[in-house]
């Protein structure tokens, strides 16, 4: 199968940090399709080697282990060229058009990472000079738009041009191993859906914590803030990939249809439900890995004064039968204790206890950085005295090790899905639109709330409130116990 892939934004960020070091993978791995031509696009005047030699520069700042080698990087940049843009000018598409049409690819995937402010621009391009064909496809990065309005703005023009089933709406989360095999533990095992339910789990916590700051990026970082950044995307897609029905089958639209049911099922937010379930926090200086760091209002390009939260973590509840009067914890934040996401399942204790001592309930841990794996905890014998007790004990898959010849990184992942079409890991619009439904009371009453975020020490985890949150319900945060 023959592809172009166009990267727009080509000397970005997200490009040469993210996306051409995942593609390098998949071409070390044997797993990039051959007849491949990697385009990127970007207003800078630079010819193909130059292009070529900025992003071997910018290789050598990735992971030692990801690096090419100088062979492995010439057969690779062979593929690579790039192409001078001015997104505004009409001609520029229509020359791009034709050295699409040049080699008519069985398939063009066009990968939007560039502001979101500019889809609408470059899709309504797009659509006038006729990339918008059966055999291609357009992938949106996040944050896809500001609130409920602008995004369904942006889909609006995103439809006019390309169908449902070419827009690829990506969140690199799902495309992690660990999410993954979250619905194949769910779905492909016998040992787990049974107990999948309100009458077996206490309650779920689901965790993305960053121990960084916003860096450099404190105007962007400022104008969106944590809700924005990783609740209305990440997190909720990881809830409703916990949450969700089986599915009729593995059929992408069966899978999402499935999640969408879960965020129309979510508890809607009032003013009150925000003032006694949501927690905003904003980090101040403190000590991270041993080393002092500055608050988040020293951060560089964060205005004097910002009132925007790094940290939130709230609680809700999914209001179907197999869910009822579960709490739902989720929680994310720069310069936190440590870089760690995962979700854990906490089991109710047994209906009787008959062992002395035995107080611990069974949880199941997915891990999904710094590494991806499963975590089973359960209770067992001891057997060292008269009086048997019972002690901790865990179950642990590490993917790495179960499966170290398959393995892909997230956006390695899916961009091989994009380029073959397959859609179970992309977010659909309508589930898009839902999650900013939901979580726009919670923006609004924030707007209207004069006392604005916690602070919290960095190299913590967060405001002592995040911990009152979920012992209201005599829980505890994981790593808290």
């Amino acid at each position: 199968m023959s592809f172009d892939l166009v990267f727009f934004g080509g000397t970005g960020d997200l490009t040469w940090r993210k996306l051409i070091p995942a593609l390098f993978q998949a071409a070390r791995h044997g797993k990039l399709p051959p007849g491949g031509r990697l385009l990127a696009v970007a207003r800078d005047e630079r010819g193909d080697d130059a292009y070529r030699q900025f992003i071997r520069e910018r290789l050598g700042e990735v992971d030692r282990a990801k690096r090419p080698s100088d062979d492995e990087f010439a057969r690779f940049a062979a593929q690579m060229q790039y192409r001078r843009m001015d997104l505004a000018r009409p001609d520029d598409y229509a020359g791009l058009k034709q050295w699409v049409d040049e080699r008519g690819a069985d398939t063009v995937v066009l990968y939007l990472a560039t502001s979101p402010h500019l889809f609408p621009l470059i899709c309504e391009h797009l659509g006038r000079v006729g990339l918008n064909g059966p055999n291609v496809r357009v992938v949106l990065e996040k944050p896809l738009g500001h609130d409920l309005a602008s995004a369904q703005e942006i889909n609006r023009v995103v439809r006019a041009s390309f169908s449902e089933r070419q827009a690829l709406r990506i969140d690199h989360y799902l495309g992690k191993p660990a999410v993954q095999n979250l619905t194949a533990l769910r779905f492909g095992n016998a040992l787990f859906e049974p107990l999948w339910r309100r009458e077996c789990i206490a309650h779920i916590q689901i965790t993305i914590a960053e121990s960084i700051g916003v860096g450099t990026r404190g105007d962007f970082y400022d104008a969106t803030g944590a809700l924005r950044d990783m609740i209305q995307n990440h997190a909720l897609q990881l809830l409703t990939m916990i949450a969700m029905e089986p599915p009729a089958s593995a059929d992408a639209d069966a899978i999402r249809d499935e999640k969408l049911k879960v965020l129309r099922s979510l508890k809607p937010f009032t003013e009150d439900s925000v003032a006694r379930d949501v927690v905003r926090g904003q980090y101040k200086a403190g000590t991270v890995d041993g080393q002092a760091v500055p608050g988040y209002l020293d951060e560089v390009r964060v205005p004097a004064g910002s009132r925007c939260e790094t940290f939130v973590a709230l609680r809700t509840e999914v209001q179907n039968w197999r869910w009822a009067g579960v709490p739902f914890y989720l929680r994310t934040g720069k310069r936190l204790a440590a870089r760690d996401a995962h979700i854990v399942v906490r089991f109710r204790p047994v209906p009787h206890p008959i062992f002395p001592g035995t107080t611990r309930a069974n949880k199941l841990v997915i891990k999904l950085q710094p590494e991806d794996g499963l975590e089973l905890h359960l209770l067992a014998a001891k057997c060292s005295s008269s009086t048997e007790t019972l002690s901790p004990v865990s179950l642990d898959l590490d993917f790495d090790k179960a499966f170290p010849s398959d393995r892909v990184g997230a956006y390695e992942r899916l961009l091989l899905d994009a380029i073959a079409g397959r859609l179970n890991l992309f977010v659909r619009s309508d589930e898009q639109e839902q999650a900013w439904r939901w979580v726009e009371p919670i923006l609004d009453a924030w707007a209207r709330d004069a006392t604005g975020p916690r602070p919290y020490a960095s190299g913590t985890w967060g405001p002592p409130a995040s911990s009152a949150l979920v012992a209201r319900d005599g829980f505890t945060w994981d790593e808290e116990e």
